[in-house]
């Protein structure tokens, strides 16, 4: 099989395709046929070197979609999904032709999406599903303000509304969405006053995908008791607050990471998610554009440079 390799670190030129042995299932382990791949700004990352827990040679790629081919015979011919934080750093990744994966973390596709759709989820949708479900514990009725509308906040806000929560973005323009209730332009003053006035006081969670310089601000967004959910560090590491205002107002902080979680935990959030796409509660991502492994290096380019929407190999 074929599958996209790096040996050394540094921008995408490193990447190279390489022939690999065809790989069988054993026991607990199956084998997945990969259709679909897509590409993380994390998976860039993690070529480029910014990953410590990469060991090399490696295979890349953190979400698929695909078609059990070996393992379990309740398995075989199966569309399956899946993510984790494990897959293309302590061992060999999504972007490959075929990809060797616990037997228990195996979930079926939503029948709704297409194979570049469903391999386009994983990420974005489990660090959002982390951060809002299992750290925030919304719940109906929470206002929760998600600075930055990028792939996680976009997905947070839907899951927060699911949920029956009032969602309030901050992000720069007054571009619409059609995931929150209120849209703040943070380009255009002090976010924090808007946002205390629209909610009369605060946000019960505030999530930020940008993390570094807009710490302080969503901080300062919090109601009594409000809870930070911190998932980047963007533009800086180090941030200062005031301590006192802090505990005075009874703020929690948490910190996300879906690197945490591997194949098989990442699965009973993907099989969390799946009624929500089933129902069309969750709208699918936007496939920008898909390349074959062949060039892969292109599509690491792509991502590298921003380019809007999802960016999917297809094996």
């Amino acid at each position: 099989m074929k599958a996209l390799r790096f040996d050394r670190h540094g921008k995408p030129d490193v990447l190279f395709v390489a022939d690999r042995p065809a790989l069988g299932a054993t026991p607990g382990i199956a084998i997945v046929e990969m259709r679909a791949a897509s590409i993380n700004p994390s998976d860039v990352k993690n070529v480029a070197g910014r990953m410590s827990q990469t060991t090399l040679p490696r295979t890349p790629g953190r979400d698929y979609s695909g078609v059990v081919i070996d393992g379990p015979e309740q398995w075989l011919g199966k569309d399956v999904w899946g993510s984790g934080g494990d897959t293309g750093f302590t061992c060999d990744g999504t972007h490959a032709e075929q990809i060797a994966v616990p037997v228990a973390s195996l979930r079926e596709k939503p029948r709704t999406l297409t194979h570049a759709q469903a391999a386009a989820i994983g990420v974005n949708f489990i660090t959002a599903w982390s951060a809002i479900v299992e750290a925030a514990q919304v719940q109906s009725g929470d206002t929760v303000a998600i600075i930055g509308l990028g792939g996680v906040g976009g997905a947070a806000a839907q899951i927060a509304r699911h949920i029956g929560a009032r969602i309030i973005g901050v992000a720069r323009g007054t571009r619409p969405n059609p995931h929150v209730d209120e849209l703040i332009d943070i380009s255009t003053g002090d976010a924090v006053d808007k946002l205390r006035a629209l909610t009369g006081g605060g946000a019960s969670v505030v999530l930020d995908t940008v993390g570094g310089s807009m710490f302080e601000t969503a901080v300062r967004m919090l109601a009594l008791r409000g809870r930070l959910v911190e998932i980047s560090a963007t533009d800086r590491r180090q941030v200062g607050f005031d301590l006192a205002d802090f505990y005075h107002n009874e703020s929690r902080l948490f910190g996300v990471d879906s690197l945490k979680r591997d194949l098989t935990a990442a699965a009973s959030i993907l099989e969390a998610l799946r009624p929500g796409f089933e129902d069309g509660s969750y709208l699918p991502p936007v496939i920008a554009q898909t390349f074959p492994l062949a060039e892969a290096i292109a599509a690491y380019r792509a991502v590298e440079a921003g380019r809007p929407g999802r960016i999917v190999l297809t094996p």
